[in-house]
């Protein structure tokens, strides 16, 4: 069986992006694969944080990944910080890791551009994103555009190990999900869904009532052809809005060209919106009855005992390979 990790920053409150190119892909494969999914909370603080402000989001993302539909049964649901192997086996990739190979790193550049100073941490945080991956022999990450050099990252750090030391870590395969890993702004379908975009119309909460929705996407840039095409090339507005009704309604490319084919731009946004509103209600519903609850506790609980058993065993293996003491 595939062994999968994957996570959702607590950086802010999630948007459909969040839904399509995490939860949604969640779904989808903890029936056939071990499913490790975790909130990264420790890469959070790679930048300043708000104590109490990171705890509520962090709370709120694990209550997202349940009331989304994860079955806890089925997936392990943790806190990277519950889990002390991500941070200790962190420090000890980072003396498998190149200085140059991290200041090449795009998203250190992206993120540290025109500071006058950063942590420290930011500049590492992709060897203990190689961490949260390796700890769990994982054989299969699903990752987007902007995390597949990460990726490449922490398969280099595995070989080298295996190669200086023993065959400790698996070589994890990206799974980069054809609909759904891309969703972008409303208004600029050439940049990310997010919601420190200015312009509020953008982005789609996932708390977002139904009329802010259906007024959100009826504002959503499109083209003047008047024709529902996947294209991403020609057609990025249209093919943005394609991908987020294949993620919302469950239909296949195909299929939506063929069942919008000259109805217009205004009924197909319309029923997007619709799909969107149907998808998040029990979602909501299913949020604000866990996020604060025993269960939710309960759930994180559970799920950082049953991935440290797992991560220690790793992380035990890889001490003894490096020549470290290490008891049992």
């Amino acid at each position: 069986m595939n062994r999968i990790i994957s996570g959702i920053k607590p950086s802010g409150e999630l948007n459909i992006g969040g839904y399509g190119g995490a939860l949604h892909q969640f779904l989808k494969l903890q029936d056939d694969c071990e499913c490790y999914f975790f909130v990264p909370d420790l890469h959070a603080v790679t930048v300043p944080q708000d104590p109490r402000l990171l705890l509520r989001r962090s709370k709120e993302i694990a209550a997202y990944y349940v009331a989304a539909g994860v079955d806890p049964k089925k997936a392990a649901i943790f806190m990277q910080s519950q889990v002390p192997a991500h941070a200790e086996l962190s420090w000890l990739l980072e003396t498998q890791a190149h200085f140059g190979e991290l200041g090449r790193m795009t998203q250190f550049k992206d993120k540290s551009h025109g500071k006058d100073a950063v942590s420290s941490a930011l500049f590492t945080y992709p060897v203990l994103m190689a961490a949260d991956i390796l700890l769990y022999r994982a054989t299969h990450v699903p990752v987007g555009d902007d995390q597949k050099q990460h990726l490449e990252l922490t398969r280099d750090l595995a070989e080298r190990f295996n190669n200086r030391f023993a065959p400790v870590f698996a070589v994890p395969e990206p799974v980069i999900p054809e609909i759904g890993s891309r969703i972008m702004g409303l208004d600029d379908p050439s940049k990310k869904m997010s919601k420190s975009n200015p312009n509020p119309n953008g982005c789609v909460l996932l708390q977002d009532d139904p009329d802010l929705i259906n007024r959100k996407f009826a504002k959503a840039v499109t083209d003047s052809e008047g024709e529902v095409r996947y294209d991403w090339e020609r057609k990025p507005e249209i093919s943005n809005l394609i991908e987020i009704y294949a993620v919302f309604a469950g239909a296949g490319v195909p299929e939506i060209e063929r069942r919008f084919a000259g109805v217009g731009y205004g009924a197909f946004k319309r029923d997007i919106a619709e799909a969107v509103i149907a998808k998040l209600a029990p979602i909501q519903r299913r949020f604000a009855d866990i996020v604060d609850s025993e269960e939710l506790l309960a759930v994180l609980r559970d799920g950082a005992e049953r991935a440290a058993a797992t991560a220690d065993a790793t992380l035990r293996k890889a001490k003894q390979a490096m020549g470290l003491l290490t008891f049992g």
